[in-house]
Order: C-alpha cells, then structure tokens, then sequence
C-alpha cells in the first residue's frame, strides 16, 4: 500500500510533467487491476472450499465434534470477508455516480439498522434525526451506504450490552454533516493516529479496512471524515460531505 506522502508527491509530479501523468495514471490503473485479480483468482477457490466444508458437515454432522473443525471454518470465513474488504477497498475512489435524495437514503439506512438491532435482540437503543428537504445529492449511492452502515455496525460493536447509538444529520449551506455516536467502550488515546490506516485493527476478527476504506470514499466525493473519543465514555464519526 502506497503511503499519503508517496501520494502528494505523485500528485505534484503529474501536475508539473505531462508525461510523468500519463506513465503515473498507467501504473496506477494497473496496480489496482493486479490488486482486484489476485483477490478474485484466490477468493473463487476458497469459495469453493469453503462450500465443500458446509457440503461435509452437513452429511456427517459428527465434524463439528472434531477438534479444530469449528476454528478452520471461522478461519476461512475471515480469509474471505478480507479478500472481499481488500478488492472493495482496491476500488474504493472509483465512484458510480447518479443523481438521488440523500434524504431517502440516510432514511432507509437508518430504517434498515433500527431493524438488524430489533431481529439481533439487542438492547441497544437507537435513534436518529435526518431532516426533510435535504436536496439531491450525486455521488455513488451504493458506497455511501457502505461508509454509513459501517460505522453503525462499528458503534454496535463498541457497546457492551447495553448503551445507545444516535445517527445526527444537518446541511448548512453546501455541507452536510453526519455525525453516528455511540457510549461505548470509546478509542484509547494512542490508538487514534491510526485508525484510519489499512490493515491497523484493534478488534478481534477485524480486518482493518473498514475505516480506511470509509475514508477513501468519503475523500473521492470531496468530503472528510473525523472522529473524537474518549476511551469508556464513547466515539463519534462526523462525515462532512459537499452538496
């Protein structure tokens, strides 16, 4: 993975050198194809396997009894979910754009959360407050919901049993903010440098994708993303997003 200074200086090179952009913007491109075909030549197979294992421990129920059985099941899962994680966040700043009601959307991702928490059982409350009249918005609908339901499932994962989660959206002007908080456990202080890098997780089973790759499609629709904790009193994530 490319570092932010490798970036800045890559930018500063194609805008001086016309020639330096083009092998740049090449390199690039393919850096990114070889990305998402390696991920997708290793992810077919481990579907695959992963597929015969159920096939297996349905037709000789007595696996599940073996030692380890459980442990390699899990493990594959998780090989998936980051092949999966890793070619999305590969493409994270190329954009499908459309013209719709960002409204709606914030509605129904709320709507769609209140739902997951009702079917789980949890006693976690949660609410929101998405103003009418918000205008239309163009920018890849389907990866703005993927930023927004991630950072819900990590707010529910940051609390214990119990504790509330609160989805806050305003426009002032030409800038909408959304802003998800939580009471959880909240971010030590020594981790908040770098939760935003790839492949940095504090949580187990956790990738450390999910928050870089927000920041990448926040950042491709000219917006930012900022988040302020405070460790055992809880997290908020303020998407700020041009409109």
């Amino acid at each position: 993975m490319m570092h932010n200074i490798d970036i800045n200086k890559m930018n500063q090179l194609m805008e001086e050198n016309e020639d330096a952009k083009q092998i740049i913007s090449q390199l690039l491109e393919n850096h990114h194809t070889t990305v998402s075909t390696i991920a997708h030549e290793i992810r077919n197979p481990l579907t695959l396997v992963s597929s015969a294992l159920q096939i297996i421990q349905v037709q000789h129920p007595e696996v599940k009894e073996f030692p380890h059985w459980k442990q390699t099941l899990d493990d594959i899962d998780f090989m998936r979910q980051l092949l999966e994680e890793l070619s999305t966040f590969n493409n994270g700043n190329t954009l499908h754009y459309s013209v719709f009601s960002i409204e709606h959307l914030l509605k129904n991702i709320a709507i769609s959360f209140a739902i997951s928490l009702d079917e789980e059982e949890s006693d976690i409350e949660f609410s929101s407050s998405v103003p009418e009249n918000l205008g239309k918005f163009t920018g890849d609908k389907i990866k703005l919901e993927q930023v927004l339901l991630n950072l819900l499932k990590n707010a529910k994962e940051a609390i214990q049993g119990e504790g509330t989660i609160r989805l806050t959206v305003s426009r002032k002007k030409s800038s909408l903010s959304i802003q998800v908080k939580d009471n959880g456990c909240g971010i030590p202080a020594e981790h908040m440098e770098s939760i935003f890098e790839p492949f940095k997780t504090y949580k187990e089973g956790g990738t450390g994708l999910g928050l870089s790759l927000s920041k990448r499609i926040v950042e491709a629709h000219g917006g930012s993303i900022s988040v302020t904790s405070k460790e055992g009193k809880g997290t908020a994530f303020i998407v700020k997003l041009p409109i």
